[in-house]
Formats: structure tokens, C-alpha cells, sequence
């Protein structure tokens, strides 16, 4: 039991309090039910794998989105988490590529540059392949100064005859909020970031 709980206090957010309700719970569960989740880790773990070219999980390689035929293969938005894909896609206004880093910079935690999944992205503008690469890191002190490094990287990387166009994503008051209730930072990245009507 106490294995068990060691092993499942090391997904993200379970403490032991957690781990040891999810435990329990399990004991209590059927044999089948016990048997099926662990099936299902066992296939998640064979059948999934990182694209070789951009970082995203999938089952084939390349992914789905870096090898159709309709996205602008020169246009790359860069992401924390795979998770980030489905916020962007659900925008249905990009049909660029993504590059996935699986984290952001963090000494605390001693995550450093070569934590980072950016060296095929590098790569990448290094051969000329990238024409724009957006920046879409969360606004957090991390993804701020992940985009920063990133960003000095691409510039350096890039082939002196082929600017690569570096960007970005807004932020500020989101839709739907009531300036009131928005902080200094948050106010401060909308005035920065406004544009011509």
C-alpha cells in the first residue's frame, strides 16, 4: 500500500492525502477494474510517443499537425504542455505548426535550457525552415522569462540571410472581465499591448 501511494504522489497535484484516497479506493475496486487501469497505463505508455519534429504526443510520427498537407509548416507556435495545442486550436483562426517544450524554465526547480525540448526547434530556424515563430508561453514569471531565452536563442540561431520573425502572444484583460477587477500587471500588459481600431 504504502509503495502505491509513493507512486501515485508523483503525478502532478496528488498529494498524500490524495494518493492515499485513490489507493484505498482502489483496493476497493473490482479485480477487473484494478486490472483495466493498469491495462491502460500500460498501453498509454507502448503506444504513445513524442513527434520527432515538434514534441507533441501521438501514436504516429510525425503528428497529425506537422505532417498535413494544410498547415503553413513555416509558421510555429511554441507551447509549454501538449495541453496548450487544444487552447490554440480551439481558436480555429491558427493553421501553423507548434513546437511543444514540456516545461518553462525554473532554477527552484532546477530546470534549466537543457531541460527544455527546444533543440529541433533550433534546428529547425538554423536550416531555414521557419519563417515566424510565435511565443505562446503562459504569462508567469517562468513562461516570461522561457519566452525571453527562447527568443535570444531563435535570434542567434537563425541564418543571417533568413530573418526569422519572432512574436508574442497578447495579454492582458480578458474578454468578458471587468476592468476593476483587473491587477496591476494584467492592466499594465493591456495598456502595452493595445493596437489601432
Amino acid at each position: 500500500m504504502s509503495r502505491l501511494i509513493d507512486e501515485l504522489k508523483k503525478l502532478p497535484g496528488v498529494g498524500t492525502k490524495s494518493a492515499q484516497r485513490f489507493a484505498f479506493h482502489l483496493l476497493r475496486s473490482s479485480d477487473e477494474d484494478a486490472a483495466a487501469l493498469a491495462d491502460a497505463v500500460r498501453e498509454l505508455k507502448a503506444s504513445l510517443r513524442l513527434c520527432s519534429i515538434c514534441n507533441n504526443v501521438t501514436d504516429v510520427d510525425p503528428c497529425a499537425y506537422c505532417s498535413s498537407p494544410v498547415r503553413n509548416q513555416r509558421l510555429i507556435c511554441v507551447v509549454e504542455e501538449p495541453t496548450s495545442i487544444a487552447s490554440v486550436e480551439r481558436t480555429r483562426n491558427y493553421m501553423g505548426v507548434y513546437h511543444v517544450l514540456h516545461g518553462t524554465l525554473s532554477p527552484l526547480h532546477g530546470v534549466g535550457p537543457d531541460q527544455l525540448r527546444s533543440a529541433n526547434l533550433l534546428s529547425r530556424v538554423e536550416r531555414g525552415e521557419v519563417d515566424e515563430v510565435i511565443l505562446a508561453t503562459s504569462p508567469t514569471l517562468e513562461g516570461e522569462a522561457t519566452a525571453s531565452w527562447l527568443a535570444t536563442a531563435l535570434r542567434s540561431s537563425a541564418l543571417r540571410d533568413h530573418a526569422v520573425k519572432i512574436t508574442r502572444i497578447a495579454t492582458g484583460v480578458p474578454a468578458g472581465s471587468d476592468i476593476e477587477y483587473a491587477d496591476e500587471v494584467t492592466m499594465s500588459r493591456a495598456m502595452e499591448g493595445r493596437r489601432e481600431l
